[in-house]
This record gives structure tokens, C-alpha cells and sequence, in this order.
């Protein structure tokens, strides 16, 4: 609409000069003297020859009278031609005054075209000049309108681009729907928020497939010993050698299997934070099945739960409790006794077995990636089960703590009340 009023409008200012131009170049201008007047004039001035002071113009001609010897004996006004050399320089009309049948003196009447073609002339360059400053404004406007609607619109898509290419795609491209290219902007924004959608979508499958190896990876460990432990009672119960054999063969494929999973696990593990863990509200009843999933071997008796409203992912929390368990069947195995203590802001599960422990100096070195106590060196195991735990519950805003209890080591669970939390 706005690109249509100005083209119209610099359209008819073309024309108004064009007009203006035929208007002036096809006048018809009447130079020539009205000879009645003149006549007119001519009859006063010899009427009023020999007392000219007292003579009065009555006609609208400017005009000058002379005498023989060339003196000016009226004029209508200052300015005009005072002899005939001057007059005919002007091309002004010259007659003769006559006093019966002799030239008394002349009249020299004034040629006014000069004034008058001057005057539309200044009516050409005045109306030229309106015409031409109206079509510059309308100039000058369209172009601001070409920049705002066209030119802007192009830098803002430079410089998005630019930020697409960075892979930025949180912040959107800023439109006006109603200009040239609002559909167009809109089209690129759309762009960048599928984009973004997309990539959100490639991370967390990247994200989901890590965390899968992960757990996968760690997990499997448990039945592969179990097969490899199986397999040991066996070859040293056969007296078969071919049997013993076969049983053999088994732990060193359980070897290699093992040896296989933590190269895995090693490689996934340093982009474990982007392991999901999603806490929310868990009724504390569910708190007891994953502690009795968590003890297969039944080493344990559960005691009653408080009720309560617990802030965690149930997910997490059974690898978490599994961990724990595994690590005291493998490296204690002894019974484990279990504790549940709640306060105002949290419950802790507090977990300890008889095995005697760890070396004091060994307890902060636990949780670290790939940190085993010394009570391990002959026992298969990755030293990753703490550590994992631990991230797991400090992304639950709960806290995993250790130390040397009575019998063994205390391993104590600290997991946050829903409605107790303090936004981080």
C-alpha cells in the first residue's frame, strides 16, 4: 500500500512538470502595442503640447514626450528610455507629436514585454522548483521506506545467520509481520525453532545412548561374576578335565568380557553428567522395595519407613542402593545392617556391614573415579559404582557420605524431603 501512494505521488509530480512545461512553452503572448491607446495617448500629448505640466495619463501606458531638441518634457514614471538611441536599445514604440502639419517633438511609449516575459518566467522557475522539491521529499521518503521495510530487514537476517551459524538458536529473530518481508523473517524463525528442536532432540538421544552404555556397561558386571565365580566352584568341584576345561574356558571368556565392558564404560564415563536424573516427589513406601531389590541376597532387614514425601528420582536411587549392596556382598560379605533416621529437611538410610572397614586414609578417596580400597586388590571391580552414586545424589540434591562404623564401613544416604529444598 505505502509503496503504491508513493510511486503515484512521484508519478504526479512528473506530470505537474510536464504540465508546467506545455503550459509556459505553448503561451501565446501578445507583444504587439493596443494601437488605440497608443492613438489615444498620441492625441493628449499634442492636445497638451505647450502645457504639459498639466497633462495627465489616462491610459495604461508608460510613455515619455519630447521636444524638438530631444528634452524630456513628461514621463509616467522614472526609468524608461529618455532618447530615441535608448528607445530603439528597448525596442520601444517612437512617434511623432505633430503641432498642426510639422513634428513638434516625439513620444517614446514603452515596450513592457520584457517585464512580462520576465515575470512568467519567474512563474516557470517558482512552479519547476515546487515540483522538483516535492519529487526529492517523495524521494527521500520512499528510500527511508525501502531501508526500513527492505534494506534493515536484510542486516538483521546477515547477522542472524551469523548466529545460526554459531549455534545460537535461543534467541528469535525479531519481525514486523505487516512489511515487505514479514512472511519471509517469519519463515526464517520458524527455521531457526525447528532447528533448535532438532538438535534439543539429537542431544538427548546422544545423551539417552551414553547414559544406556553406562548402565549397561556397569550392570553387566554383576551377572558376568556371578558366571565367573559359578564357573570357578565348578572347575575346582569336577574331576573331569575336559569338564574342567570347559569351566576354564568360561572365566577366561568372563575375563575378557569384563576387561571389554570397562574399556566401554571408561569411555563413556567422562560425559556421565549428561546422564539424566529427573527427581521428583516419591512416597516413602517405594523406598522400601528398592532397598529389597537392591538386597537379593537377602543380607539385610529392612526396618519401617517413616511416612513421608521424598525428593528423588526412583531410577537413580535403586542404582544408587544396588552400588551399595554389591560393593558389601563383594568386598565384606557379611550381614549389613540397616538404619532409618528422618529430621526436618531430609531421611537418611544408613547402611553398614561387618567387613572391618577401610583405612581412614582411603574413605575420601572412594567416591573418585576409579578409586578402590585396598581391601580390593584382588577382587574384581572398576571403581566406579561410589563414584556414579554419588553424582547421582548430589543431582537429587541428597548427599552419599562414608565412613568407618563399628563393625565396617557406613555408608549413609541422605535423600531431601519434597517441600524442603532451597532453589539453587
Amino acid at each position: 500500500m505505502k509503496k503504491h501512494f508513493f510511486l503515484s505521488a512521484l508519478l504526479f509530480s512528473f506530470v505537474l512538470q510536464i504540465a508546467a512545461l506545455v503550459f509556459f512553452a505553448f503561451q501565446v503572448t501578445d507583444s504587439t502595442q493596443d494601437a488605440v491607446l497608443v492613438n489615444e495617448a498620441v492625441q493628449a500629448v499634442q492636445a497638451d503640447l505647450n502645457h504639459m505640466e498639466q497633462h495627465v495619463n489616462h491610459t495604461n501606458l508608460d510613455y515619455v514626450v519630447l521636444d524638438k531638441d530631444g528634452t524630456v518634457l513628461f514621463q509616467t514614471k522614472p526609468g524608461l528610455s529618455q532618447s530615441v538611441n535608448m528607445a530603439v536599445t528597448h525596442r520601444d514604440t517612437i512617434l511623432d507629436i505633430m503641432a498642426g502639419s510639422s513634428p513638434a517633438g516625439k513620444i517614446i511609449i514603452s515596450n513592457d514585454s520584457a517585464v512580462y516575459f520576465d515575470a512568467q518566467k519567474q512563474k516557470l522557475i517558482l512552479s519547476l522548483a515546487a515540483a522538483i522539491f516535492f519529487a526529492c521529499a517523495l524521494c527521500v521518503g520512499y528510500l527511508a521506506y525501502i531501508n526500513r521495510t527492505v534494506i534493515k530487514p536484510f542486516h538483521n537476517l546477515k547477522g542472524f545467520a551469523q548466529r545460526i551459524a554459531d549455534g545460537n538458536l535461543d534467541i528469535p529473530l525479531t519481525m514486523d509481520r505487516h512489511n515487505l518481508f514479514g512472511a519471509f523473517t517469519e519463515s526464517f524463525d520458524i527455521m531457526r525453532a525447528e532447528l533448535k528442536k532438532a538438535r534439543l532432540a539429537e542431544a538427548k538421544a546422544n545423551a539417552d545412548k551414553k547414559e544406556l552404555v553406562a548402565k549397561l556397561s556397569h550392570d553387566i558386571k554383576t551377572p558376568v561374576a556371578s558366571i565367573k565365580a559359578a564357573s570357578e566352584v565348578g572347575a575346582a568341584l569336577t574331576q573331569d578335565e575336559k569338564i574342567r576345561e570347559n569351566y576354564t574356558q568360561i572365566i577366561r571368556k568372563a575375563d575378557q568380557i569384563n576387561a571389554l565392558i570397562s574399556n566401554l564404560f571408561s569411555a563413556t564415563l567422562e560425559e556421565l553428567t549428561q546422564l539424566c536424573v529427573c527427581p521428583a516427589d516419591l512416597e516413602s513406601a517405594e523406598l522400601k522395595s528398592i532397598l529389597v531389590n537392591a538386597d537379593y541376597l537377602n543380607r539385610a532387614r529392612i526396618p519401617a519407613i517413616p511416612d513421608c514425601v521424598l525428593y528423588a528420582d526412583s531410577l537413580r536411587l535403586q542404582q544408587v542402593f544396588d552400588n551399595i549392596f554389591t560393593n558389601s556382598y563383594k568386598y565384606a560379605d557379611t550381614e549389613i545392617t540397616v538404619a532409618i533416621n528422618q529430621d526436618s529437611s531430609s531421611l537418611t538410610v544408613t547402611l553398614e556391614d561387618r567387613g572391618g572397614g577401610v583405612k581412614s586414609e582411603e574413605l575420601p578417596l572412594l567416591k573418585e573415579k576409579f578409586k578402590r580400597g585396598s581391601n580390593a586388590e584382588h577382587l574384581e571391580g572398576a571403581g566406579l559404582g561410589l563414584y556414579i552414586s554419588d553424582y547421582f545424589m548430589r543431582e537429587m540434591q541428597g548427599e552419599l557420605c562414608l565412613e568407618n562404623g563399628t563393625y565396617g564401613l557406613k555408608v549413609s544416604v541422605t535423600i531431601s524431603l519434597s517441600g524442603s529444598l532451597h532453589v539453587i
